[in-house]
């Protein structure tokens, strides 16, 4: 009878948890890892420090608890044929209450209270009650429960909620007989203490048998499903066997002596979710994935850093190495889409080599410089003269300038500088085909030591445009770092060249006017 029963609620499991893969995907929303109002002032700090990117965990949100009910038949699985013609089961209800420890696994306490009549035994056997018994229990558990189907990497909060359990329970527990044992008076009833086994007789049959009562110690094993209806209701069923833990032989009204006796409750459930309607707590975490927080970030990110990407290239020209044909071009070298040095005219030598970058194709083949072998014609040759000597730079005559020395940490041009760069103007302006070149230097790397070079340099420049009557467009404003002791010297230096007079001061908030 037992394993029939246990083969229908198997049965029962398989086809209730196929109906589960052709649901649809139900919310797998991850909002309540970033909201701070289900989370519980004990997880703040994990939150914050998850929020800012300092630990990668998301905190634990508060979730509800379940307050359950459940009715249906109970069973006393004890000794079997022949001693008995048939088993009839009973009834049991419960109530109790869930709460989550972990996605996983959650604890629930409650009350079962179960009636199981006994089947009469077949009669002549020695020591039976040919008119059968009563088992009354009443259980306090409190048991673990660990769901199966809620993490997944397929789907998200999952629709059921299929556990197994495991517990302890305290029981409560008598058996009435009715039917006088032969040797006793008639109308008599026996009970008898079923942690111990002892039979006691207590009167008549109006007897209440109250002291018949025995406290058991047992262990609960079981497994069910829950159907989630909506955010606060689900339904299920359940089955659970409730097994003494040291062993007994007399819950079903007589004693084999090799049996030992328990009870199998089958139920139906109805469970409500315990929450607040301020919306500040998750529904219980078996029926939350965890793992929607991690596919989500991954599909769509919210709060994982992703730094910017850095492109190799090696050379400088733009085109990253993973594209590039001529991965190590010179700095500065035009270059085609592809990394590749630019050939304008199709000699063979690279424009930043070519000193003829268009040589006509009737001078092919070049030399190394890409120059062609078609002799230039004279009108060319007379025209380039002309043109070189009119572009030629004309000479300084000036070999040498003075220095301007400063006192240290002082900008301030000194009566003994002053009277060096009126001399230095007179020079300068004497030689119009010279320009001179300022030059400062910096005594250390820091920003206030910049600042002071350029400081310095726009006092020369200023004293010799203003007092020496100086033309700015010869002047070019230089200033560095020579590592030497130079560093209070600005020096004056006649050159060719041409350079910007003037440049932006690196670090205004420094500058000295003294």
């Amino acid at each position: 009878m037992a394993s029939k029963k246990f083969t229908l609620v198997l049965a029962l499991l398989g086809l209730m948890q196929a109906t589960t893969f052709a649901q649809t995907m139900n919310d797998a929303s991850d909002a309540y890892v970033f909201d701070s109002s289900k989370v519980s002032t004990k997880h703040m700090p994990q939150f914050n420090e998850f929020k800012n990117n300092q630990y990668p965990y998301p905190a634990r949100p508060k979730d509800e608890w379940e307050l359950g009910g459940g009715i249906g038949g109970s069973f006393v699985l004890g000794d079997r044929a022949p001693l008995v013609k048939s088993y009839i089961g009973g009834i049991t209800g419960n109530i109790t209450l869930r709460k989550s420890l972990s996605h996983v696994v959650s604890i629930r306490v409650g009350y079962s209270g179960s009636m199981v009549t006994l089947p009469q035994q077949k009669p002549h056997y020695p020591g039976s009650f040919a008119d059968g018994a009563k088992n009354e229990a009443h259980m306090g558990s409190a048991d673990l429960l660990f769901s199966l189907n809620t993490l997944s990497h397929y789907r998200g909060n999952p629709k059921t909620n299929i556990y197994a359990l495991f517990g302890y329970s305290l029981v409560a527990t008598r058996v009435r007989t009715f039917q006088t044992p032969v040797g006793l008076a008639a109308g008599f009833h026996t009970y008898y203490y079923p942690t111990a086994g002892l039979i006691g007789t207590f009167g008549s049959a109006t007897v209440n048998g109250r002291h018949a009562w025995g406290l058991l110690h047992a262990y609960d094993l079981g497994v069910g499903m829950s159907w989630r209806l909506n955010e606060k209701w689900n339904i299920g069923i359940e089955e659970k066997l409730i097994t003494p833990i040291s062993g007994n032989d007399f819950l079903d009204g007589h004693s084999q002596g090799n049996s030992n006796d328990r009870w199998s409750y089958s139920t139906f459930r109805v469970n409500m979710n315990l929450g607040t309607k301020s919306g500040t707590r998750t529904e219980p975490l078996w029926w939350i994935n965890p793992n929607n927080y991690v596919y989500n970030e991954v599909n769509t990110p919210k709060h994982m850093k992703i730094p910017t990407p850095v492109l190799p290239d090696a050379d400088g020209d733009g085109v990253t190495d993973q594209f590039d044909l001529e991965p190590n071009t010179p700095a500065g070298a035009a270059v085609d889409s592809h990394g590749r040095a630019k050939d304008t005219d199709g000699d063979g030598v690279p424009d930043y080599k070519d000193k003829e970058i268009l040589t006509p194709q009737s001078c092919f083949p070049v030399n190394a410089d890409g120059v062609g072998t078609c002799p230039e014609p004279a009108c060319c040759t007379e025209l380039r003269k002309e043109m070189a000597n009119m572009m030629a730079k004309p000479a300084c005559a000036l070999t040498s300038l003075p220095s301007v020395t400063f006192k240290a940490r002082s900008a301030k041009l000194s009566k003994d500088a002053q009277a060096i760069l009126s001399s230095a103007a007179a020079q300068i302006n004497a030689n119009p085909d010279c320009h001179v070149r300022v030059v400062g230097y910096e005594t250390s790397a820091s920003k206030q030591a910049q600042q002071l070079a350029w400081d310095r340099v726009n006092a020369v420049i200023k004293y010799l445009v203003e007092k020496g009557n100086v033309a700015e467009s010869r002047i070019i404003f230089s200033y560095e770092n020579p590592g030497s002791t130079a560093s209070n010297t600005v020096d004056l230096q006649p050159t060719t060249d041409n350079g910007p007079n003037t440049v932006p001061a690196p670090h205004p908030q420094y500058r000295t006017t003294h």
